[in-house]
């Protein structure tokens, strides 16, 4: 028959492509998701420059073109194929950039630039093989390494009172009278990091990553609810514990990190509601009044036995643990 013919073998072999699964094709990728998270980012940033002046606009800066460049250093240096055109170390930039007080210094946002690209990402084999989100680590570096400029806080615009107090420390002090009021810290009149204070502008690029299809639900509800029902059982008021520190920025842009976060719509819930719960241990037992960011690298290190655990068996297998001799 013709099909048999030396010919039309040839030609079907050349064809032929083997490659290792996933299999099914989507026209989405690393690329567009990373742009689209930087996309829902800018209202956070635009939301800083605000409050804080144009010195946060440049602070982000430095934070993104920072990693972009490390990464490119690391991969010229290493004689590794580029990987800055996916545009997640712009993500890692502006994450990090939001995490970050408006009067940290340049050269210390550069120092953990490096800590974020080089140590968390790069060393451990780069995008999607990181063992932690790398903005979240990098916050937990800054503050152990550069503990007072972490922790010095300005003003934001229109209010003279919380120079030097965050909702989180005045919580912690019992200082209630000081408090800025709920409609105040949603729209960002409050002390803080420059990208997590204003909640309406997070919520909406939040909203923007699920409507896009980005991020699923599982993980920001559950960070959310956990931290509010773990408030009320703490003593806490579990409004003000949603909307202060980082608890937004983080439930929507770094939780939800693909690669340290689980595979499973059931492992996602039990990760963030992890999250939420060492997020509130954190603020009320430990010495730091903020806890998000220890409580992400933490359940970023569990998740892999969150994966392991809450697996998915396929239906009618029987899965039989191998005796030791």
């Amino acid at each position: 028959m013709a099909e048999n013919t030396p010919g039309t073998a040839q030609a079907a072999k050349e064809k032929l492509v083997v490659m290792p699964s996933p299999h099914v094709r989507d026209t989405i990728t690393t690329q567009k998701i990373m742009a689209t998270v930087a996309l829902a980012l800018v209202p956070s940033v635009i939301a800083a420059v605000y409050y804080f002046g144009i010195r946060a606009f440049w602070l982000t800066l430095v934070c993104v073109f920072s990693c972009m460049l490390f990464e490119l250093l690391f991969s010229m240096i290493t004689k590794r194929e580029s990987t800055i055109q996916d545009c997640s170390a712009i993500v890692t930039g502006m994450i990090l950039a939001c995490n970050l007080p408006s009067t940290f210094p340049a050269w210390m946002a550069i120092v953990g630039s490096f800590f974020a690209i080089i140590v968390v990402k790069c060393l451990f084999g780069g995008i999607g093989c990181n063992f932690a989100n790398p903005a979240a680590t990098a916050r937990v570096f800054l503050l152990v390494s550069f503990a007072s400029h972490m922790t010095s806080w300005a003003a934001p615009r229109g209010v003279d009172a919380m120079a030097t107090a965050t909702p989180l420390r005045l919580m912690s002090e019992g200082n209630w009278e000081a408090m800025p009021s709920i409609a105040q810290m949603f729209l960002g009149q409050r002390g803080g990091s420059m990208g997590e204070t204003c909640a309406l502008a997070i919520l909406a690029g939040g909203l923007f990553l699920l409507w896009k299809g980005i991020i699923r639900w599982e993980i920001p509800v559950s960070v959310l609810a956990s931290v509010f029902v773990f408030a009320l059982l703490f003593g806490q008021n579990p409004v003000y514990s949603i909307l202060s520190g980082g608890v937004m920025i983080a439930a929507f842009f770094m939780a939800t990190d693909y690669s340290t976060s689980p595979v499973t719509n059931s492992g996602k819930l039990v990760y963030g509601v992890g999250i939420g719960f060492f997020t509130m241990l954190i603020r009320v037992f430990c010495n730091y009044p903020e806890g998000m960011s220890f409580a992400i690298v933490l359940m970023n290190v569990i998740t892999p036995h969150i994966d392991r655990l809450m697996m998915t068996k396929p239906f009618g297998a029987v899965f039989e643990q191998a005796k030791k001799s």
